[in-house]
């Protein structure tokens, strides 16, 4: 038996405009969950190195419980679980960036405790000498030093939560898997638009990647 395979080359391209329709979704999900998340990255991971205990273990739970489930699990529970909760329907984009904000926050808060407790106590007591009090002296002095090394992992968090949106299809997000699905079930084309849906994701990060190379290099620069 013999089996042959011709891509399609024209359906690949036939596929580009309807695709491209998922991609503003694509990445108003990624990076509107990813601002909440950093916001709550820098909290949970302050908290996290506090010396109060009933500010820690709070911290260490959340980051604990959202590093330690599967990302599709949370949006799903998201989505289906929190409307028994509270009464009502929740809406699918909501409910995909509440999941990056939530999971991306616990991955970003162990990047901030990392990159805060990498910066030598040495520049806590000179900021003390000097006369600054302790939260001036560690938004003056040390969150500077510490957010310049915190890029790279910042920048990784990011790709891997722009590509956890594909999972977000099951709850009938329009992003870019979605909108291959929608397609595929039209067309029976599915090699060739999962092909060219992976081309635009690679598109997305690798510019992302870039960017973050240039902001990299920038910081180092000026230290």
């Amino acid at each position: 038996m013999e089996f042959q395979f011709e891509f399609d080359w024209q359906a690949a391209i036939d596929s580009i405009p309807f695709l491209i329709k998922g991609i503003p979704y694509t990445l108003l999900i990624s990076f509107g969950g990813l601002l909440i998340g950093f916001l709550l990255g820098i909290l949970f991971g302050l908290l996290s190195i506090n010396k109060k205990w009933f500010l820690r273990w709070p911290a260490t739970a959340y980051i604990e419980i959202f590093r330690g489930t599967p990302i599709l699990v949370q949006v799903l529970f998201i989505f289906y679980g929190l409307p028994d909760l509270i009464g009502g329907p929740i809406d699918p984009l909501v409910a995909g960036i509440a999941a990056i904000a939530l999971n991306s926050g616990a991955y970003i808060s162990e990047v901030v405790r990392g990159g805060v407790q990498s910066i030598a106590k040495g520049q806590t007591e000179a900021g003390l000498s000097l006369g600054l009090s302790r939260s001036q002296t560690f938004w003056s002095i040390v969150w500077p030093q510490a957010l310049r090394r915190m890029i790279p992992p910042l920048g990784n968090q990011a790709i891997v939560s722009i590509k956890d949106t594909s999972l977000f299809s099951v709850i009938g997000v329009g992003e870019l898997v979605r909108q291959g699905q929608i397609y595929i079930a039209n067309t029976f084309t599915a090699f060739e638009v999962y092909f060219v849906v992976a081309i635009m994701y690679l598109g997305i990060t690798l510019s992302l990647s870039l960017i973050l190379r240039l902001i990299e290099r920038r910081g180092l620069a000026s230290v």
